[in-house]
């Protein structure tokens, strides 16, 4: 039905629908012209888009927190067969349901929690993880069921980072009484926000790149390409000695 709005219609419905994070090219239309990060996500993409295969004919994607829907619908033009978008927030989901319906590409999107992936019994070829582990309190588990549950091969995951950009070569054990690695700026670390980062409740952590490289490892995620200083495209392998992953509760707090 989107398809015959004229111009400025879009326009209306690109306001009464806002204030938008993604700015999206509807037609002619910008969704967030004004953005504070600039044209983004469009020009955080561009900075990685080379490390996704350029054809997805035949594969399946998951947008975990999709947001307005910027990166399924790239997704979508690269002839992903099957692309499904996940967010909790019902004013994201209509932006991306009206963005993608007059990009005129077939695009699922449902309301559901990164903790609550189980539920979809499927797994899926790519798994974009996007500017979501620090908005969640359980960030780990969150890895973890998606390890568990979804990611049949690649992870193409960001974070938020802040703090040192160094990395220490960390020993598999210490003995209780050697603390110095711990205030090293390379080991890895994960600073709690109790209140407000950037006017945002929601941003509870901030961890440094070690520690973000350091939890992919974790739940099983080797990192294949580093293309942009937040941005990693990451294989699922197999995970040593891990713990059984428990069941989140449905509706538990991002």
């Amino acid at each position: 039905m989107t398809g015959v709005l004229s111009r400025e219609e879009i326009r209306r419905r690109v306001d009464a629908l806002g204030p938008w994070f993604h700015n999206l090219d509807l037609r002619g239309v910008s969704t967030a012209p004004s953005h504070f990060l600039g044209d983004y996500p469009r020009v955080k993409w561009r900075r990685f888009a080379g490390v996704i295969p350029d054809n997805l004919q035949d594969k399946t994607v998951l947008d975990i927190g999709c947001n307005a829907g910027f990166y399924a619908m790239e997704m979508k033009r690269r002839g992903a067969d099957r692309v499904l978008g996940l967010d909790t927030d019902d004013e994201y989901l209509a932006q991306a349901r009206f963005a993608a319906d007059v990009s005129g590409l077939k695009i699922e999107f449902r309301k559901m929690s990164a903790y609550d992936v189980g539920q979809l019994g499927e797994k899926f070829d790519l798994v974009i993880f996007m500017g979501v582990l620090y908005h969640l309190r359980h960030p780990l588990l969150a890895l973890d069921l998606i390890h568990e549950h979804v990611a049949r091969d690649l992870l193409l995951f960001q974070s938020m980072l802040r703090g040192s950009n160094q990395v220490d070569t960390v020993e598999c054990d210490y003995d209780f009484w050697t603390t110095s690695q711990f205030d090293s700026p390379g080991y890895p670390k994960m600073h709690f926000i109790e209140h407000k980062y950037a006017d945002d409740p929601t941003n509870w952590w901030a961890p440094n790149r070690a520690c973000v490289e350091a939890m992919l490892r974790s739940a099983g995620f080797a990192v294949a390409a580093h293309p942009e200083e937040e941005v990693y495209l990451c294989r699922k392998v197999a995970r040593s000695g891990a713990a059984a992953i428990p069941a989140i509760p449905r509706g538990a707090a991002r």
